[in-house]
C-alpha cells in the first residue's frame, strides 16, 4: 500500500478520535428520546435517508415528538427538529448562530458555486443585501406575462416522450416548434388519438418549461429547453440532484458521514477534484452555466453602460452591484455563482412544484374540478374589464388557487431538510414540555457548540399543532377555515417552512409563487388531469430535494405519467 495511503489512513483516524474526544466533553442530549440505532458505524443514517422523503420523519414525530435525538456514525447524537418555538429560535432569533454544517456547505458549492446558498455570516448579509433588489414584489409580478407565456408553450408543445392513450403514437417533432406553431400541437395530438386524451410524462416538460421561464425572466435570455431536447445546458441540468443524491447506498451514506470528520479544507479539495463520477457530472455543469453566467454578465454591463439595460434579475443584480461601495460589492465569480443558484434553485423546485400538484389535483377530481370552476369564472371577469390575460392581482384575489397552491407546498414540500450546527453553546427552547428519557419535563434544551441539527421542514409542514389534526391528509380548506395556526411564525409564505425561514428564507419565493401561480392558472383552464397505472406507484424519492420517481425506476429520474384530455368550453 502507497505511503500516502497510510498517511492518509492515519490522519482520518486521529480526525475522528479527536472528534469522538470533544463529543465525550461536551453537553450531553443523550437524554432526548429517540430510536434504537441499528448499528454503531451508521446510527440511524439509513433509517431517515434511504426511506421516502418524510416518511422517517412522520413516524419519528408521532412516536417521539417534535424534537428526536438520532445516532449519526460512530454514536454521535443528532437532533432532528420539527418544533416550531426551536425552528424559530435557530432561523430568526439566531440566525447566524446555527450556521449550515461545512460538508453541506461543500456541496453547495459543488452545486451552484460560492453564491448565497453557500454564504454564511457576513459574507451572507453581503450576498443578500446586493441580491434582494431583483427579487422585489413589483419586481417579480413584472415576470408574469412570461411565466403564463411559457405555461402556454408547454401546453401547446409536447415533448417526444408524449403518447397517445397508452398506444405507441407520439409527436417526435418538438424542436420544430416556435411562437407560430404551439398553439395547435398539443390540441392536436390529442385530437389523434382514439379516446380523445393523452399520457403525458408531465415532470420532463415541466423542468424544460421552468428552466426557459427562468432563463427569460432571470436573465433575459432564451435556454430554449422546450424547442430542443438537446439543448446542452437542458441536457447538463436534466435529473442532475437525482444523480447526485437518488438512491443512496450504504456505503455512499458512510462515506459521506466521514466526510464529516475530514478538515474543511480537505473536504474543499476533494469537491473540487476527486475524480468521483457523480462530482464530475456536477463540476461540468458548472463549467457549462459559469460560461454562459459570465457571458451574459459581460452583456449585462455593457447594456447598462450604454443605456439600453433591460429589467430582468440579472440586470437588476448588476446594477445594484455597481451602486454598491467596493466593500460591500460582490466579485464576478460571486455574480456567476448567483446565476447558477437562481438557475438550479429556479427550475428544479419549481418544476418538481408542479409535478406533485398536479398529480394530487389528478388524485382528487373534485379539488381540481373546483379550481377550474374558480379559475373559469376569474376569465370572465377579466373579459369583462376589457382584458384577456391574468395578472398578479388576479390571483392573489383567488382564495381557492391560493388555497391549494399552499396546501401542495406544505404537503408536497419539495424541500425536505436543513442541515445546521451550533456556532456555540446555546439553549433551545420549546412550544411545549417534551418528556426525557429519565421522566423529567422540560421546556427548553441545552446544547454544545458543534452540535448537529437536522431542521425537518417536511416534519414542520406536517406538524398537527400548526396544521390541525388532520395534518397528513391533503385538504385546501384548512386555509379558507382558519385551520393553520399562527402563533409561532416562522416562514415568509403561509407560515411553511417550504421556502425556509428568517434570515436564510428563499430570497426568490415570490417570482416562485408567482410562477407556480401562473402555470397552474395556465394548464387547469386547457386542460384536465388524471390518474394512470402508473401514476399511482411514484415514490417521493429523497435527492437533496424530493423527486416524483417510479418505484423501481429511479435511474430513470422523475416521472409523473398523467392522462390528459383538453377541456371542453362548457367544463
Amino acid at each position: 500500500m502507497p505511503f500516502s495511503i497510510y498517511v492518509l489512513a492515519l490522519f482520518a483516524t486521529l480526525a475522528i478520535c479527536y472528534k469522538i474526544y470533544r463529543r465525550l466533553t461536551r453537553i450531553s442530549i443523550s437524554r432526548i428520546s429517540g430510536p434504537v440505532p441499528e448499528s454503531f458505524w451508521l446510527g440511524n443514517i439509513p433509517e431517515l435517508f434511504q426511506a421516502q422523503a418524510g416518511e422517517t420523519d412522520f413516524k419519528w414525530q408521532e412516536t417521539y415528538g417534535d424534537v428526536v435525538r438520532f445516532k449519526g456514525a460512530f454514536g454521535e447524537d443528532r437532533l432532528l427538529i420539527s418544533d416550531p418555538k426551536a425552528l424559530q429560535y435557530i432561523y430568526q432569533t439566531s440566525g447566524y448562530n446555527f450556521p449550515k454544517q461545512y460538508s453541506r456547505r461543500e456541496i453547495s458549492k459543488l452545486i451552484s458555486g460560492k453564491g448565497i446558498s453557500w454564504a454564511e455570516g457576513d459574507v451572507h448579509r453581503r450576498h443578500r443585501k446586493v441580491m434582494n433588489p431583483g427579487f422585489g414584489g413589483p419586481e417579480s409580478k413584472a415576470f408574469v406575462p412570461i411565466f403564463t407565456a411559457q405555461a402556454s408553450h408547454v401546453s401547446c408543445c409536447p415533448p417526444p416522450w408524449t403518447s397517445g392513450g397508452f398506444s405507441e403514437y407520439s409527436y417526435n417533432d418538438s424542436s420544430s416548434c416556435n411562437i407560430f406553431q404551439v398553439s395547435t400541437k398539443w390540441r392536436d395530438m390529442i385530437a389523434a388519438s382514439e379516446d380523445q386524451s393523452a399520457v403525458v410524462n408531465v415532470a420532463p416538460w415541466a423542468s424544460r418549461a421552468a428552466l426557459d421561464a427562468i432563463g427569460e425572466a432571470a436573465f433575459d435570455y432564451k435556454f430554449g429547453a422546450l424547442d430542443d431536447e438537446n439543448n446542452p445546458l437542458r441536457k447538463a441540468y436534466d435529473n442532475i440532484l437525482g444523480s447526485l443524491f437518488a438512491a443512496q447506498t450504504r456505503t455512499s451514506l458512510f462515506i459521506q458521514e466521514l466526510l464529516l470528520y475530514l478538515p474543511s479544507r480537505f473536504l474543499s479539495l476533494m469537491t473540487d477534484y476527486a475524480p468521483i463520477p457523480r462530482f464530475v457530472r456536477v463540476r461540468k455543469t458548472g463549467a457549462l452555466a459559469a460560461e454562459i453566467a459570465k457571458s451574459l454578465i459581460e452583456s449585462k454591463a455593457r447594456a447598462l453602460v450604454e443605456g439600453n439595460a433591460s429589467r430582468d434579475i440579472m440586470t437588476l443584480l448588476v446594477r445594484a452591484n455597481n451602486s454598491e461601495s467596493k466593500k460591500t460589492r460582490i466579485e464576478n465569480d460571486e455574480l456567476i455563482a448567483q446565476m447558477r443558484t437562481i438557475m438550479l434553485a429556479g427550475h428544479e423546485t419549481t418544476a418538481n412544484s408542479i409535478s406533485w400538484t398536479l398529480l394530487e389535483l389528478s388524485r382528487q377530481p373534485d379539488i381540481q374540478k373546483k379550481l377550474r370552476a374558480e379559475i373559469n369564472e376569474t376569465l370572465r371577469a377579466i373579459s369583462a374589464r376589457g382584458n384577456s390575460e391574468f395578472t398578479a392581482s388576479d390571483f392573489d384575489s383567488m382564495p381557492y388557487l391560493n388555497a391549494v397552491l399552499k396546501e401542495s407546498l406544505r404537503y408536497f414540500s419539495v424541500a425536505i431538510f436543513s442541515f445546521r450546527e451550533a456556532g456555540k453553546d446555546d439553549v433551545l427552547p420549546l412550544s411545549k414540555p417534551i418528556r426525557t428519557t429519565t421522566g423529567e419535563m422540560i421546556n427548553e434544551i441545552p446544547i454544545s457548540k458543534g452540535t448537529k441539527l437536522v431542521t425537518s421542514i417536511c416534519g414542520y409542514n406536517r406538524n398537527k399543532d400548526v396544521f390541525g389534526r388532520n395534518a397528513h391528509v391533503f385538504n385546501p380548506d384548512r386555509w379558507l377555515n382558519g385551520q393553520v395556526s399562527k402563533t409561532t411564525p416562522i416562514g415568509v409564505y403561509g407560515n411553511l417552512m417550504t421556502f425556509s425561514a428568517g434570515i436564510r428564507s428563499c430570497i426568490g419565493w415570490r417570482f416562485a409563487v408567482l410562477e407556480l401561480q401562473a402555470f397552474l392558472v395556465e394548464l387547469l383552464r386547457n386542460f384536465e388531469f388524471s390518474m394512470t397505472p402508473k401514476a399511482m406507484n411514484v415514490r417521493r424519492e429523497p435527492a437533496l430535494v424530493m423527486i416524483p420517481t417510479i418505484e423501481g425506476e429511479v435511474d430513470k429520474g422523475a416521472q409523473i405519467y398523467l392522462r390528459v384530455r383538453v377541456v371542453s368550453d362548457d367544463e
